[in-house]
């Protein structure tokens, strides 16, 4: 191992630690952002899912750790590290983190501020970790008892949101596209409460107050196999129309992940097919 990798090792071994000391639960990530440590359970995809049950190390954020000689296992099991993780979700900081993107092409940091006008929320005094991408992660501290899932794009095009089960780059990082580190004057401060509107924005919606797909008529299937149809190069394209059409008939809200699933059979990922449907909802003056 080179030294310089020795010594970003030794950084970020430094730095878990010193987040470990404010009850942050951390793990070794590798220079890919990924977790350092591979799977005990690779070789066998039929077993039931582990969580860490089975005394191993290598299950991702679930060998999160605030405890300093467990922190130093990892790391020693890992001796390739340079950076760490930190894990969202859990006690006594319950850490949400609102990622901004900036490689999608949009400016997610004014999408932010559109949302807190529309909805009067501010975003308090927090955290600020800025990415060797220009991007920025927030950090926001929920309510013990509220689970926030992860999501991409789905609050809005280039804003990713790490929640329970998810983890966080840790400032001190480095990866191979340069070194995470606190924006400056945001070190010292904790984690702030997450604003209960912004908070209402990041749970998913009851599925149970949602009409069925088969309450939206012939015309909501139809649209559904429309989007089912497309060839590659029109995916985006009839996706956006159809959803247009759906919002225009007052059956969006309805059609979202009917036709959120006929596009990922067309082979569209998840947060395209969201942040299409998203802008086409905003299109026709509706609010995604």
């Amino acid at each position: 191992m080179a030294t310089t990798d020795r010594q970003a090792t030794t950084l970020a071994l430094a730095h878990a630690l010193s987040a470990a000391e404010r009850g942050l639960a951390v793990i070794p990530l590798s220079r890919t952002k990924l977790p350092a440590l591979r799977s005990p359970h690779r070789d066998g995809p039929s077993a039931p899912p582990c969580h860490g049950e089975c005394g191993r190390l290598g299950h991702g954020v679930y060998d999160a750790a605030t405890d300093p000689d467990r922190i130093r296992e990892l790391f020693a099991a890992a001796p390739w590290a340079t950076g760490y993780g930190i894990a969202c979700g859990l006690p006594p900081h319950h850490l949400i983190g609102i990622d901004l993107d900036t490689k999608s092409g949009t400016d997610s940091s004014a999408a932010l501020r559109e949302l807190a006008l529309r909805h009067l929320f501010t975003i308090p005094d927090t955290v600020v970790v800025l990415t060797p991408s220009g991007g920025r992660h927030l950090w926001l501290s929920g309510p013990p008892d509220v689970v926030v899932p992860n999501s991409a794009g789905r609050l809005a095009p280039g804003i990713d949101i790490r929640g329970a089960g998810g983890y966080l780059v840790g400032p001190g990082s480095r990866t191979d596209h340069g070194a995470y580190a606190t924006a400056p004057g945001t070190a010292h401060l904790a984690p702030a409460a997450c604003p209960p509107a912004l908070l209402r924005l990041l749970l998913p919606p009851p599925r149970s107050h949602h009409p069925t797909p088969s309450s939206t008529g012939g015309h909501g299937q139809g649209l559904v196999q429309f989007v089912l149809a497309a060839h590659e190069g029109q995916r985006n394209t009839r996706l956006f129309w159809a959803a247009c059409r759906a919002y225009e008939d007052g059956i969006g809200p309805a059609l979202v992940d009917p036709l959120v699933e006929a596009a990922l059979n067309t082979g569209l990922t998840e947060r395209e097919a969201r942040a299409t449907i998203a802008s086409a909802a905003r299109m026709t003056g509706h609010r995604p």
